[in-house]
């Protein structure tokens, strides 16, 4: 097992034991996780690199709950994560690694912990996105829900055969109702929560984005 495998599995283990032990589900961990990383945000006026890295760990169930299409999202959010947990152990915030490849001039090189940052924002946002287009109608297709979620947060910066891959991959997505079941949820309750995920998240996501922009980074990338 590689390092990536491990921290997915680590954060699968971590539901499975509140799941367990509070009879809690999936979304109501990761929507309790958020709301906490927003006070220690508001708390402490920035954001550890260690508590976030925790926090997002937890989306990985939501890629994988999403099937084949999001495989290759859920494999590289997967590996920023791992990225940004090693680097936790040497940086305290989120401004620390940003600051530290402004100084080196890497921050859109390939495998910088800047760059890595940057996407697992987008992975935030596209489940934020994701949510938000699938409580938009009861009507509305999870397929059409996540197609529209995907033009929006990530295919402008994906290559055309990542684009072609991820279309196809639409197709083998479960059904609103299959969904629910992965989730341990009735759709009021995942009504609820995905809202309340919406709502957290999305400071977190802003917050991100103003570290870059502070810092003369243009967000097009």
């Amino acid at each position: 097992m590689d390092e990536t495998d491990k921290v997915f599995d680590d954060s699968q283990s971590t539901m499975t034991i509140m799941a367990a032990t509070t009879r809690t589900t999936p979304l109501s961990a990761i929507v309790e996780a958020f709301e906490e990383l927003l006070e220690f945000q508001v708390k402490d006026g920035q954001l550890r690199l260690d508590r976030f890295c925790e926090t997002c760990s937890l989306i990985s169930v939501l890629f994988n709950c999403l099937g084949l299409a999001f495989k290759f999202a859920e494999m590289e959010y997967v590996a920023k994560i791992h990225d940004l947990v090693e680097a936790s152990k040497s940086y305290a915030t989120l401004e620390n690694v940003l600051d530290l490849d402004v100084a080196n001039g890497t921050v859109k090189k390939p495998g910088s912990h800047s760059r890595n940052l940057r996407r697992v924002r987008q992975g935030l946002d596209l489940i934020r996105a994701l949510f938000e287009e699938f409580l938009s109608s009861e009507d509305y297709s999870l397929k059409d829900a996540a197609s529209t979620a995907y033009a929006q947060v990530c295919a402008p910066f994906h290559t055309w055969t990542v684009r072609t891959a991820v279309s196809a991959g639409m197709y083998t997505l479960p059904t609103r109702e299959q969904l629910l079941l992965k989730l341990n949820e009735t759709e009021n309750s995942a009504e609820k929560k995905m809202r309340m995920y919406i709502k957290a998240s999305r400071p977190v996501i802003d917050y991100i984005d103003k570290l870059y922009v502070a810092r003369n980074i243009s967000l097009d990338w």
